[in-house]
């Protein structure tokens, strides 16, 4: 990926940008995190997500906590919010600096993989349909690509 790709990220935005990203109108992205079910879908998402965590070799000594349950709560408040919900993950944490708060780990190619697969796994079973599914996947894979630290 681009340096250029990479500051194209909209990871730290509270909400979608309305230009330069997937099949999404800018009406139907301003009501995301609605039209997909809200609340219970993105805690859907997280929920099947850290199942393949936990039990992912790779994964699992990422989280220093004996239980997931802190990192998913962390995740879906985030999701959420970027997705048009509750600002939620903000009040609590501030300005998300996905990057830096990443940092500490080890973040390569091969644990991109195993989050994008663990990931890729939880946003099919939601069953969404087009253009939602695309768009959710979309950012999903080019953030877990930009959270690539190391070599």
């Amino acid at each position: 990926m681009s340096d250029q790709q990479r500051a194209d990220l909209p990871v730290t935005s509270s909400r979608p940008a309305g230009s330069g990203r997937s099949r999404v109108s800018d009406a139907e992205e301003t009501s995301f995190f609605l039209a997909v079910g809200g609340e219970p879908t993105f805690r859907r998402l997280v929920d099947t997500f850290y199942a393949g965590v936990a039990t992912d070799p790779l994964l699992r000594p990422m989280y220093p906590e004996e239980d997931l349950g802190p990192a998913a709560e962390r995740l879906t408040l985030f999701l959420m919010q970027y997705w048009g919900g509750p600002s939620t993950y903000s009040d609590a944490r501030g300005h998300p600096r996905l990057r830096m708060r990443h940092a500490p780990f080890t973040v390569d190619a091969a644990a991109r993989d195993a989050w994008i697969k663990h990931m890729r796994h939880a946003v099919d079973a939601l069953g969404l349909p087009e253009p939602h599914h695309s768009a959710l996947w979309d950012y999903l894979e080019r953030a877990a690509h930009f959270m690539v630290n190391t070599d």
